[in-house]
């Protein structure tokens, strides 16, 4: 398999999985849209890709620098649009362990705004569909 493809498998309703680099991810829509709700849905994996990404990005950041990383934590929120329905924004708290060094407290809010996830969407792909015969 192609290192760049992700293989959409279908199962039993509305389960679909992914195949990437020797992994299987799995989904399910809610019972309220059809699906069993026995995996999240590709939408949930979505905000949860992006509260990982920050989540390894503080990790990191704390590890580099030799720094504690008991009581570490990170939280994301979202708000819907009234109108739209879509995200609207995004919040990602960052709880520091005890004993955090006040110098450290601004770098490691940058070093998590340099989510990979994050910058994809702040700069969008473009998206090309096609039907193959």
């Amino acid at each position: 398999m192609d290192p760049k493809e992700l293989k959409v498998v279908f199962g039993g309703n509305y389960k679909i999985d992914v195949a990437y680099k020797g992994h299987v991810v799995r989904t399910d829509q809610p019972v309220r849209d059809g699906g069993d709700g026995t995996a999240p849905s590709p939408f949930d994996l979505f905000l949860a890709s992006l509260a990982a990404c920050a989540g390894y990005y503080a990790l990191a950041f704390c590890r580099e620098r030799k720094l504690p990383t008991d009581g570490l934590g990170v939280t994301m929120t979202t708000e819907r649009g009234e109108a739209s329905k879509m995200i609207d924004k995004v919040t990602i708290a960052i709880d520091l362990p005890a004993g955090f060094p006040e110098k450290y407290r601004f770098a490691i809010t940058k070093a998590v705004d340099h989510c990979t996830v994050k910058a994809h969407v702040m700069r969008a792909p473009r998206f090309e569909i096609v039907v193959k015969p």
